[in-house]
């Protein structure tokens, strides 16, 4: 059973940097910028360094690389990685430099590195966010493939920092590996075909995922689905010959996190799981359906961001609920016209069965309700309106009141997870009206966005609520320097995130 990626041997140092024992020493190096405060920089390279500023092979220029031999240092080699303007220098340019740091270490098959802090980000976030990058690096998206497979990731990774280390340090340290393991696993599960990741699959996979975890996990088969009603998630699901399973990961903070916490505040997260989607009767067009083995991302984020939730400890209790199902166009599958009521009461006209996605969360966002979440945020590779609207670049992010739709901005942006609001006018309800029903499942193409996420709030029973819409998001069409081609495991963070910013909420 594939869990994650080999995971690297983090570890940090304060050393100068002739000190560092290693095959590749890296660091970021600024526009305008001789590195002239690593000392004996000059001296090492023999002149090569000042050569390559004074030509413009490197301009430090975000993402270019340059390697080059030293002498008299313990290091064999260094590299310099271009990271733009020192004044535009944050953590979400860091994290993405370590990336590209660490696979073009990885494409040449190195496998001792370290990485040198520079720039005038604060230590602590600097060393979660150099951790978080250089971890990142790790996942490869040919795990299928049988030859000319990508060099394997560094088996040691040394981050080196120009303040004694300290127990906030190695803290920061931790968590950002944590972080970037789980985006990783969140990326493996993304990147499986769906022969392999069925339903019953991802349910057993999140099982093992969150084993070395406090989580509690409890996984509902076809038998309890249809006792709770939920007749969203079954009516999306018959099409297909796998049944449906909902996942439920449940943290409760131990120790010194539970005497800390909000306990007020529950925070229910419920992620898309659609192992794979046709569309249904109203099925998709051949051209990019292979791409539809990963409309499980949003469920993959869930389950990512709660074993790192459990790792790290979050001060609040959490609830991830991932209700997962296949859209096929089976004899026994949902047509349109079809009326189908949720575990809520609520019916819905199905209009369109490629809108599956806001039906099978509006089961899972009453599940959340019914377990206690006080707060709720759902996740979801849900329309291709918001790709129109923000393309590859943001999340659509909506939601009520404002002032929670504001807190879950604020860790998108902190987490590096780009999201931005989109509108939730009353008027967009008006679609939505069915003449025998409670509402259909489309509002047809205009706004199609917030046509479905005002889809989604009639689920949230009036709680403080937010959708990320990461249909944009969730995959990499194409290969940037600091991410390859495939899945992104976008919102892991932001979740994790979500989960230590309680005292924000009020």
């Amino acid at each position: 059973m594939i869990l994650s990626p080999t995971a690297s041997v983090l570890s940090l140092a304060s050393a100068p940097p002739a000190d560092i024992d290693t095959e590749l020493l890296i660091f970021p190096i600024f526009e305008e910028d001789g590195a002239d405060d690593v000392n004996g920089l000059e001296a090492a390279t023999a002149g090569h360094l000042r050569r390559a500023l004074s030509t413009g092979e490197l301009r430090g220029r975000p993402y270019e690389v340059f390697l080059t031999q030293v002498s008299g240092w313990k290091a064999s080699r260094i590299a310099l990685v271009g990271a733009g303007r020192r004044d535009e220098f944050g953590t979400e340019r860091l994290r993405r430099v370590a990336t590209v740091a660490a696979l073009a270490a990885r494409a040449r098959r190195i496998t001792r590195i370290a990485w040198l802090i520079r720039g005038d980000i604060p230590a602590v976030a600097a060393v979660q966010a150099s951790a978080e990058g250089l971890g990142l690096a790790a996942f490869s998206i040919d795990r299928y493939k049988s030859a000319d497979k990508a060099g394997p990731p560094a088996e040691e990774i040394l981050v080196v920092v120009r303040t004694p280390v300290d127990r906030a340090l190695e803290a920061a340290l931790e968590r950002g590996r944590v972080l970037a393991d789980s985006c990783n696993i969140a990326r493996e599960l993304c990147n499986e075909p769906s022969n392999v990741l069925t339903p019953r699959e991802l349910a057993s996979r999140a099982t093992a995922i969150v084993a070395g975890t406090d989580l509690n996990v409890d996984v509902l088969d076809e038998a309890e689905i249809e006792r709770l009603k939920m007749g969203l998630l079954l009516g999306v699901g018959r099409g297909s010959v796998e049944p449906p399973r909902v996942i439920v990961l449940t943290h409760t903070p131990r120790g010194a996190a539970a005497s800390h916490a909000a306990t007020h505040h529950v925070l229910g997260l419920v992620g898309k799981g659609i192992t794979f989607d046709t569309g249904g009767i109203s099925i998709k067009p051949a051209e990019g359906m292979e791409r539809m083995k990963s409309d499980m991302t949003g469920g993959a984020a869930v389950i990512g961001a709660m074993r790192a939730i459990s790792l790290l400890n979050a001060p609040m209790k959490v609830i991830g609920v991932v209700p997962a199902a296949e859209n096929m166009p089976g004899g026994r599958a949902i047509k349109p016209g079809d009326v189908l009521t949720g575990a809520s009461g609520k019916t819905v006209e199905v209009i369109n069965t490629d809108a599956e996605g806001r039906l099978i969360l509006g089961d899972g966002l009453w599940y959340a309700r019914e377990l206690g979440a006080t707060h709720l945020i759902d996740v979801a590779t849900l329309t291709g309106a918001c790709v129109v609207a923000l393309g590859k670049v943001a999340s659509g992010l909506f939601g009520q009141p404002d002032g929670w739709v504001n807190v879950i901005r604020r860790a998108s942006l902190a987490a590096g997870d780009r999201a931005w609001p989109l509108p939730l006018y009353d008027e967009y309800a008006e679609q939505l009206k069915s003449e025998i029903a409670d509402m259909m499942n489309s509002g047809g193409r205009p706004a199609g966005a917030c046509t479905a996420a005002m889809f989604l709030k009639e689920f949230a029973g009036g709680l403080p609520w937010a959708h990320l819409d990461i249909a944009g998001t969730a995959w990499a069409e194409e290969a940037k320097p600091w991410q390859p081609k495939g899945p992104t495991g976008v919102a892991v963070r932001t979740l994790a995130e979500l989960a230590f910013t309680s005292a924000d909420w009020e």
